[in-house]
């Protein structure tokens, strides 16, 4: 794929979202939201993006499964007649029409062509079956949304899939997971082309509560604490996010909840899916990559506010979940103070 070095008074980068029949309407119109948000950031002379939807309809309708009717501006074999210009990023949006869309020859073959084309291709939630059937993630790390997760694995073998992190870069292929992990997706390609500050302000703009690293879990430890059956152990599992320098031993907890240590063991295990320790270190990590997203203060102080007896020991933890070390995760995410917004980086 050509490489792009733009300029800031270049013309739009093209962007094309083609959409299964039907889509998962907010893998079409999320990323869209997050291009068209960059297009009206103060300071901007010109817009950054011109977003166009591709059917595979001929007759450029969009059915989504919400029931919600979308006009694409062209069927995608006929997309490129009415561009200005080169398609810059194509993605391929998700849905339960992705089936059907991978079987679609037409498609493939098309998307096929497209590839060496142009400077970014990616696929949100289940497009990435669309994407993969044409060969191009073959031997490349690649991930979907969970629920489809294993399904992809198995029919695709020659694809590296990693069903955990929300968003995976290879190379210039991109894939997601599913519904608004597109819009954490198009977030960071809006970063590449138009720097940190102009992400951060789209997020804000769209109200998003976190803008979040590929490398961020689908299921957060928080998300899970939701599953627990029993309302004492919600409410735990609340009080536990909210006092993580405290003792969160079996017995304190335990205790709590005025039951034995062992019997919470194993109820708490049961209805969570883990042991104690594990789920409460997976949320004291959780809570260490936001403060090492959003926090300037030493890792040493980060260790005490999350309940960790020292930085090694939460270094060592924090590499355990996250892979890398709390230095490198805060080199690459570390939110960096707002300036206006400018062009295109050179």
């Amino acid at each position: 794929m050509p490489a792009s070095h733009p300029l800031p008074n270049d013309p739009p980068r093209i962007v094309v979202l083609v959409a299964p029949d039907p889509a998962q309407e907010l893998d079409v119109t999320g990323p869209s939201a997050v291009f068209g948000h960059a297009n009206r950031l103060p300071g901007r002379a010109s817009p950054a993006y011109d977003i166009r939807i591709a059917s595979v309809r001929d007759d450029g309708l969009v059915c989504t499964e919400s029931g919600i009717r979308l006009l694409a501006d062209a069927p995608y074999h006929r997309i490129g007649d009415m561009l200005p210009g080169p398609i810059d990023t194509l993605l391929i949006a998700g849905g339960s029409g992705h089936a059907a869309a991978a079987d679609d020859a037409r498609l493939i073959a098309w998307i096929r062509t497209q590839a060496p084309r142009v400077r970014r291709l990616g696929a949100v939630c289940t497009g990435a079956f669309v994407l993969a059937r044409t060969g191009l993630l073959d031997r490349h790390r690649a991930t979907t949304h969970w629920r489809h997760a294993a399904r992809f694995a198995q029919r695709h073998p020659l694809v590296q899939v990693d069903p955990d992190p929300i968003w995976i870069r290879a190379g210039d292929l991109y894939t997601s997971a599913g519904v608004t992990a597109g819009m954490d997706l198009a977030l960071a390609l809006v970063e590449d082309d138009l720097g940190h500050a102009a992400s951060l302000a789209v997020a804000r703009e769209l109200v998003l509560f976190l803008r979040r690293p590929g490398s961020q879990a689908q299921f957060s430890t928080l998300l899970q604490a939701q599953s627990a059956q029993s309302p004492e152990l919600r409410e735990l599992q609340a009080w536990m996010a909210e006092h993580l320098a405290r003792d969160l031993s079996v017995q304190v907890l335990a205790e709590r909840v005025a039951m034995s240590p062992r019997n919470f063991a194993r109820v708490f295990a049961r209805q969570v899916g883990e042991t104690p320790a594990r789920y409460v270190e997976r949320l004291r990590v959780e809570a260490v990559r936001r403060m090492l997203e959003e926090d300037g203060r030493r890792l040493d102080g980060i260790a005490r506010a999350t309940g960790f007896a020292n930085a090694d020991v939460m270094r060592q933890a924090f590499q355990r979940h996250v892979q890398t070390t709390p230095e490198r995760y805060r080199a690459a995410f570390r939110a960096q103070p707002e300036e206006p917004a400018k062009g295109l980086r050179p």
